[in-house]
């Protein structure tokens, strides 16, 4: 069966179940309840749901593509925040003043991570909705959820620090949940990554999976490169070569992907629920609301070439023949087209394919790691990684060129190893903004500032997200609780791991 056709009939299946689901039970009860018909939606089909979901693809009631905030990439506020795109008609999120008043997480809870937490306890419980044939062997089911769950629950604490975890998901039997430390949260998801990868077997990988086609040594890969890049968050917490980072680090290490093995959400030409919410938002939604960055452009041209050969890919080349980038966070709005360059073919097609972990992301890690001394080899082994990395990038976008990293400004100099890593992370992370963001926030490269525009009143670039209003009438107890937790709930809190440089 082609990709097509198990995307859309998993949503069927799904959207299926759900309408029945909600009829009223007629006069006899369950009396007419067939034992043998599965009551809930499979297991598969939560797991198709919940991918969907987390790329910012959905089926709306009426059938058509809807765009979401996707968690990892497609719009949302993070590639604003990392200053890889810039806003023109509009004037809100690069001047932070959408920001304080906080966006909502619930969409995650109620959506993404409910449906994984389903596919966990159906297969703890033996529930029919979890038959093995049908979904996929128990540990694997299990393995799977377990994983995207902690991805998803890694994402959100990242962006707004202590978050509902322990005593969320519950339903009504608690409706509101504490604020877990963000120290917690982490040493679980490290806790539940490992578990997870050791109870992959080899019976039948999970279905309805459409980000790795049930291929569990990939999900095992997954969860691997995820602590990597988890225990390099915590470099500053944990610098030393035997602390906490460096040993999660080298423990995660022989396992995370590898050259070829980039892991990138496949969105469907042939399918208009499925289209890649770039393509939605440009060529359905007919918005043309931003643009790519000055301060991208400008430190993509910083090198001997005169030009990142990335760049006429992230970025459109207009009538004339020019790239070129729009002011960040303006004090005032301009029309984009024909004048800034929009979003390049690439990534606004309709399948233009979503990057959630890559090789390269990996070996701008392993060179930081070298750097900071986590594994042997000093300054020669860091450049290899960072010329691998560098490689990669291009390669993955199209565009390979082995000379490129040895031109004047991109050259590994040892005096400036951990700014040129940083910036080369930064300008690959192109599009998948949340991380790119974190990223920046724990090394301070590249050298960023707010634009003229800036309404925040602690004067930088946000720190972390608000937490949602809804949440200080709705769970006002735990609210005021975290907030003496964490610190203010504005912008400007750093988080746990999010400590200033030297």
């Amino acid at each position: 069966m082609s990709k097509i056709k198990i995307y859309v009939s998993l949503s069927l299946v799904f959207a299926s179940v759900m309408l029945n689901g909600c009829k009223k039970p007629g006069d006899f009860g369950d009396m007419n309840i067939d034992p043998t018909q599965v009551p809930n939606p499979t297991t598969k089909s939560l797991f198709t749901n919940s991918l969907q979901a987390l790329s910012g693809s959905v089926t709306t009631t009426t059938g058509q593509a809807q765009s979401l905030p996707a968690l990892v990439t497609g719009p949302n506020i993070g590639f604003i925040w990392a200053q890889h795109m810039s806003e023109g008609p509009y004037l809100t999120s690069s001047n932070y003043g959408d920001a304080a008043a906080g966006q909502s997480y619930w969409t995650y809870y109620t959506g993404a991570l409910i449906n994984l937490k389903k596919i966990i306890d159906a297969n703890n419980a033996g529930g029919l909705e979890a038959e093995v044939t049908a979904n996929g062997s128990k540990n694997n089911q299990l393995a799977a959820a377990r994983i995207l769950k902690a991805f998803v629950f890694w994402k959100l604490t990242d962006r707004w620090g202590d978050l509902p975890y322990d005593e969320a998901l519950q339903g009504a039997t608690n409706l509101t949940p504490k604020y877990q430390k963000q120290e917690l949260i982490y040493a679980d998801l490290f806790k539940e990554l490992k578990e997870a990868a050791a109870q992959i077997d080899g019976g039948a990988g999970m279905q309805g999976d459409i980000l790795l086609d049930g291929d569990m040594s990939m999900w095992k890969k997954f969860a691997a490169t995820q602590r990597l890049f988890m225990a390099l968050r915590l470099s500053k917490l944990f610098p030393a070569a035997g602390g906490l980072a460096a040993t999660e680090f080298n423990a995660a290490l022989p396992d995370v992907i590898g050259a070829g093995e980039d892991i990138a959400y496949t969105y469907l030409s042939g399918d208009p629920i499925n289209n890649n919410p770039w393509y939605v938002n440009y060529s359905i939604s007919n918005r043309n609301d931003f643009a790519v960055s000055e301060p991208l452009v400008r430190y993509m041209r910083a090198n001997g070439a005169g030009t990142d050969p990335r760049l006429p890919v992230f970025a459109e080349t207009l009538p004339n023949g020019t790239i070129r980038g729009l002011e960040y966070g303006r004090t005032t709005q301009v029309n984009i087209p024909n004048v800034y360059s929009r979003l390049g073919t690439a990534f606004r097609s309709q399948d233009s394919p979503g990057y959630w972990l890559t090789y390269a992301q990996v070996c701008f890690a392993k060179a930081e790691a070298t750097k900071l001394g986590w594994i042997s080899g000093g300054d020669a082994s860091a450049k290899t990684f960072y010329d691998e990395g560098i490689d990669a990038s291009l390669q993955l976008y199209g565009v390979p060129d082995a000379t490129f990293k040895n031109q004047t400004g991109i050259a590994y100099l040892p005096a400036t190893a951990i700014q040129q890593i940083s910036t080369q992370r930064w300008i690959h992370l192109f599009l998948n903004g949340w991380e790119a963001w974190s990223e920046w926030r724990r090394t301070g490269f590249p050298v960023l500032t707010p634009g003229p525009g800036n309404t925040n009143s602690g004067g930088g670039i946000p720190r972390r997200q608000a937490y949602p209003v809804a949440d200080k009438t709705s769970n006002r107890i735990n609210y005021e609780a975290v907030i003496v937790q964490q610190g203010p709930d504005n912008i400007n809190t750093r988080m746990w791991w999010d400590k200033p440089n030297p």
